[in-house]
């Protein structure tokens, strides 16, 4: 081993002894990292969680059918004329039927209803989604956690297991008013933790009559008989209506919505943390200055004894990487006992709220211990440049 390398290891091994001594500037340089890191890991494991809980919901063998334009249910407007084409149409279009040869579909449509969460107000905007009977079954993994489905002509809902246990009158069996009628609560599903565990399904014909939405129709979902049929679905609804009508898969939908918000999340997360970030390496500098400052005379002693700057340089820089060290490890650490699992809500393209799961992903943790690393690097190379500069005379001179 180089004598270099052995003065830059005693310079550290002395340096990380001493810290005792410093143990409050040390102490707030660590714990402003830590805040740093939490801060980074909560608003990105929000961003991973709504995407984790959209893109589940999503699946590329659904396909759903939108008109007026957009291509987001909200906005969209199928006409009657329209769906009895599609309805009628023979021939392959790349869509299950079902044993009489008749597609498998369902009409939808998405009205906002006002919910009270438990102990809480105002009142949270929830889905209500009219299907018909046949909705449930198109789509992948939903089932039936209690109760059964409503029946076609009924004032009945289910309920996503998201939203059963946290908003009043939800239970099975209960009556509650959404718009201006009572429905009642027959069963509770599951889907897997996806979005669609924060709508509440009820019959499409008993959600028009309810809301006075006659005739209207936002979307419709198919199953297709394999994801690239989806192109062949196209190019079928430019052949059989005149209505100008696009099919796109319930995953691309979905991950649409859920870049949107994600994207919108980091917009406001990012600054925020590089600003607390800026604030984190400021917070190292003086504390490594203060290290520095405080050791003027070991440093000054051991370079009399011979050992070069590298390594006081090294050693200086050393400390303050440690130190982000440990800060990012008691942020992630916290961050993932805190955070992950987390029940969160937002606002989702249709306007209405959608729950999810914060999500602590290990690579979540790396970005958040390359930034807190950064910190470090930074905020001591400074004070380590200055541990190389120190005037041998005057830092074995007392101070006063």
């Amino acid at each position: 081993m180089s004598s270099q390398i052995k003065q830059t290891l005693v310079m550290i091994r002395a340096n990380l002894f001493s810290l005792p001594r410093r143990l409050s500037v040390s102490l707030s340089m660590v714990l402003s990292i830590a805040l740093v890191v939490a801060v980074l890991v909560g608003f990105l494991a929000m961003a991973r969680g709504f995407e984790t809980a959209l893109s589940s919901a999503g699946s590329p063998v659904v396909a759903v059918v939108l008109g007026g334009g957009t291509n987001q249910e909200t906005g969209s407007d199928i006409p009657a004329s329209a769906i009895r084409n599609i309805a009628a149409s023979g021939g392959d279009m790349g869509v299950v039927r079902d044993p009489a040869g008749n597609i498998v579909l369902s009409r939808e449509l998405v009205v906002p209803v006002e919910i009270r969460e438990h102990g809480k107000s105002p009142a949270t905007t929830l889905a209500l989604r009219g299907m018909d009977v046949t909705g449930p079954g198109i789509r992948d993994g939903i089932t039936l956690s209690a109760g059964r489905l409503f029946r076609p002509g009924s004032r009945e809902i289910v309920v996503g297991n998201h939203l059963a246990g946290r908003f009043d009158g939800l239970s099975i069996g209960n009556v509650i008013r959404l718009g201006s009628v009572e429905w009642t609560v027959t069963g509770h599903f599951s889907a897997h933790g996806s979005a669609f565990e924060s709508e509440i399904w009820a019959d499409l014909d008993t959600v028009r009559a309810a809301f006075d939405r006659q005739g209207d129709v936002q979307s419709l979902h198919l199953r297709l008989q394999d994801p690239a049929a989806i192109a062949e679905l196209n190019n079928r609804l430019r052949t059989i209506t005149t209505t100008s009508l696009i099919a796109v898969s319930e995953a691309s939908l979905y991950a649409a919505q859920s870049g949107q918000v994600s994207r919108l999340i980091k917009l406001f997360g990012w600054p925020l943390t590089l600003l607390m970030a800026v604030g984190a390496t400021v917070g190292a500098l003086n504390t490594m200055m203060s290290s520095v400052s405080n050791r003027t005379i070991e440093i000054a002693t051991v370079r009399a004894l011979g050992f070069s700057r590298l390594s006081a340089f090294l050693a200086t820089w050393f400390e303050a990487v440690i130190l982000a060290a440990i800060g990012a490890i008691l942020g992630v650490i916290t961050s993932w006992l805190v955070f992950d699992g987390w029940q969160a809500s937002t606002m989702a393209a249709n306007n209405t709220t959608v729950g999810f799961a914060l999500t602590v992903t290990p690579d979540i943790m790396v970005t958040a211990g390359l930034l807190s690393l950064a910190i470090g690097f930074l905020g001591g190379a400074f004070p380590a440049l200055v541990a190389t500069r120190l005037p041998l005379t005057a830092a074995l001179r007392p101070r006063s």
